[in-house]
């Protein structure tokens, strides 16, 4: 029932049976490597449309993931067929990119009342500067890490959000306990995959909610310093040796998914 009310909301069908869900980060990761690999990646995507559940998991906002869309589809990057954005606080259809509510509504009613709390705190604070995003569900900044006051960090928390810092340059501000691995965990209930399925690619400290699930992870060869400190810990993830796209292609035969280029 949970999968019927899940694709009631959206506007393309899902792959009946897919053999693989793929949940990839955008930047440096789907978006990352040479162009030809790149073409090459995503052509191989869109062969696999039956087969292969896609699923954009970036801290992205979805006017910026259209336009991401609109510029590579020269090279072949196609809609996905679901997105996770704002670092977990939103879920959309991948074809319309229309928000679902079986999964916004949840994450929304966390956030009531929270931004209202922490602008004063933040208003004038040294290092930060607002990213333009069009999120309603987060807070957004770029950082300044000598000029940054990293004791503010427990005063917002306080307030009912966590708090994110990735590669060393951006803070999000998420309602507490929203992250993109507790999102991906709760979409895969409603989609009622097999686990053994997925598998999740990324780059930045944004993602390392994504491996902590214990799901299969890719973290590819370009990825920051901060995330692979954390790499004793996931046994479930495989470092590539390639960056951007050619990496996720190396994790997904490394776990054994060759059969799809068959």
């Amino acid at each position: 029932m949970s999968r019927q009310l899940l694709e009631s909301q959206l506007s393309a069908p899902l792959p009946q049976a897919p053999e693989l869900v793929l949940v990839t980060d955008l930047d440096g990761t789907l978006l990352g490597g040479a162009t030809e690999e790149r073409r090459s990646f995503y052509r191989w995507l869109a062969q696999q449309r039956e087969r292969v559940l896609h699923v954009f998991c970036t801290g992205r906002d979805l006017a910026s993931i259209a336009r991401v869309l609109q510029e590579d589809e020269p090279i072949g990057l196609a809609a996905p067929h679901l997105v996770i954005s704002d670092v977990g606080c939103t879920v959309a259809c991948g074809c319309s990119l229309a928000p679902v509510p079986l999964a916004v509504d949840p994450i929304e009613a966390r956030w009531q009342g929270v931004e209202a709390r922490l602008l004063p705190l933040l208003k004038g604070q040294p290092g930060l500067t607002e990213q333009p995003l069009h999120s309603e569900r987060r807070l957004a900044y770029y950082v300044d890490p000598e000029h940054f006051d990293h004791g503010l960090i427990p005063q917002l928390e306080a307030h009912g959000v966590d708090c994110l810092m990735s590669d060393n340059r951006y803070l999000d501000l998420l309602p507490a306990g929203v992250n993109k691995g507790s999102t991906l965990m709760a979409l895969l209930e409603w989609l009622e995959v097999d686990r053994s399925t997925v598998v999740t690619a990324g780059d930045t400290l944004n993602d390392l909610a994504m491996f902590e699930t214990g799901l299969k992870g890719v973290m590819v060869a370009n990825a920051e310093a901060g995330l692979l400190e954390h790499l004793p810990r996931l046994p479930s993830v495989y470092l590539a040796s390639s960056e951007g796209c050619s990496g996720i292609a190396e994790g997904l035969r490394h776990f054994g998914f060759d059969h799809l280029w068959d």
